[in-house]
């Protein structure tokens, strides 16, 4: 695989450091092997997350100098206002300051009375705020992504069938909301397409069920339309962005990830009762609606960032960095979630290590060894991830138990990626040396987070 030359220009970096094999194994011990407790200059290569690690533009750096930190009114509210608007054509517009934000202020408003939420995949914090809103998170993604070898064009799609029958079975004066997560995250960053956003709409028309877009990857999910449904083989990537949004009635957005930006996030909604709900609940948990707890310099990046992230050569870039980590694992047989998907190389940790149970956390296993091996930190998507069952209480076998290494945007080289794929390289070939990790010490909601493990 060919690597993608960066279509632009480094002028500032930042210093890294290598500790010594010695001194991580200690530090992730003093981590508790988890390794969200880690220091950031303990890092190498930091792959913990896509979501606000990201290189601002010089555009995005000269936005910031302008930004309106006026308390009501700013002006960058009004350039984020009006940027979302254009791109995804939805009239009402609230700015948060991350994704969870927006999730904890709109979904208690659609889950109220409710009991389910049906997804495509629930990514972590959509699962939480779904059971902090007293309802059950139901995820519904085709079979073909059960598969990690399997190279299908849109594994991130929802089963649509199988939504029918939920929606049956559970009533659908039950289900509150059905989620479209846009790339799917937790299926391995994989694409949506239109075709099944389309057939997913009509089944939420039929059921009267609002139906809402997770779009923290709305770029990403774009690009893969366009190279793989031939319908939209010659439209731009806005124009796709426009089509896709088309049939949600509202969206949720982490504008960490594909808006290019270190902190912020958006609802979008066509529904002004809803609206001026998400109002209210937003000046008392976020501030007032025209900051929605951004500073202006915020609002300013954000409003910039949303356009770089559907310029195409920025987007063919994005995307080959990941082609390129992949094409490397390939030649050594190490398995991943196929085809790659956008924003993370999903290693498919089960088969790095066939001889570990889900319950020994093969995923969070394969992130310990990858910052021990090269200060690598990665973080787990698979049981480790999972809370326990609201209801039962009892461990959750994930579908999958991925290591994700998620390539923050414009910030590392093919250097980089090369040194990713020798780490894996070197601990495929060790394998059967690798130990699981039993939890000691969890919270109830979103563990991973700060859970203390312990080595088998």
């Amino acid at each position: 695989m060919k690597y993608i030359p960066e279509p632009f220009r480094i002028k500032s970096v930042e210093p890294l450091r290598m500790l010594t094999r010695e001194e991580r194994v200690q530090k992730i011990k003093e981590a508790n092997y988890n390794v969200f407790a880690l220091n950031s200059d303990d890092v190498y290569i930091d792959l913990l997350t896509d979501s606000g690690t990201n290189a601002m533009s010089n555009a995005q750096w000269a936005g910031v100098m302008n930004g309106d930190e006026s308390y009501a009114g700013a002006t960058s509210y009004r350039n984020v206002v009006a940027t979302a608007r254009d791109i995804f054509g939805m009239e009402y517009i609230q700015p948060v300051h991350q994704g969870r934000a927006a999730e904890k202020v709109l979904l208690p408003i659609l889950l109220e009375g409710k009991k389910y939420a049906i997804s495509n995949m629930h990514f972590d914090t959509t699962r939480g705020h779904v059971v902090l809103a007293g309802c059950i998170p139901v995820d519904c993604v085709v079979p073909e992504a059960l598969d990690t070898q399997l190279r299908a064009p849109f594994k991130g799609n929802m089963d649509v069938e199988r939504l029918e029958k939920l929606i049956n079975e559970f009533g659908k004066e039950n289900v509150g909301v059905i989620i479209m997560t846009v790339t799917n995250n937790s299926a391995g960053g994989q694409p949506v397409s239109i075709e099944n956003i389309r057939k997913t709409r009509a089944i939420a028309d039929k059921y009267g069920i609002p139906m809402m877009i997770d779009a923290a990857r709305y770029a990403e999910n774009a690009y893969f339309i366009k190279q793989r449904e031939p319908e939209f083989k010659n439209a731009t990537i806005k124009e796709i962005v426009a089509e896709t949004f088309k049939y949600g009635d509202m969206f949720t957005m982490s504008a960490k990830k594909d808006a290019i930006v270190n902190m912020g996030g958006l609802i979008g909604m066509r529904s002004k009762k809803i609206y001026d709900l998400v109002k209210q609940r937003c000046i008392s948990f976020e501030g007032f609606v025209t900051y929605g707890g951004l500073s202006g310099r915020d609002l300013e990046a954000l409003a910039i960032g949303l356009k770089e992230g559907i310029d195409e050569s920025y987007l063919q870039y994005r995307i080959g960095q990941m082609e390129y980590l992949a094409a490397r694992l390939d030649e050594a047989g190490i398995a991943y979630q196929s085809p790659v998907g956008g924003h993370a190389v999903f290693v498919d940790a089960a088969k790095m290590f066939p001889n570990m149970p889900w319950y020994e956390y093969p995923g969070q296993a394969l992130t310990v060894e990858l910052y021990i091996e090269a200060g690598i930190r990665g973080c787990d998507i698979g049981s480790y991830m999972m809370d326990r069952h609201p209801v039962t209480r009892e461990e959750q076998r994930a579908e999958f138990e991925f290591t994700r290494l998620a390539i923050p945007r414009r910030v590392y080289t093919q250097a980089h990626l090369d040194i990713i794929a020798d780490a894996l390289i070197a601990i495929k070939e060790r394998a059967n040396e690798v130990k699981g990790y039993k939890i000691i010490e969890e919270a109830p909601i979103l563990r991973h987070f700060t859970a203390k493990l312990e080595a088998l």
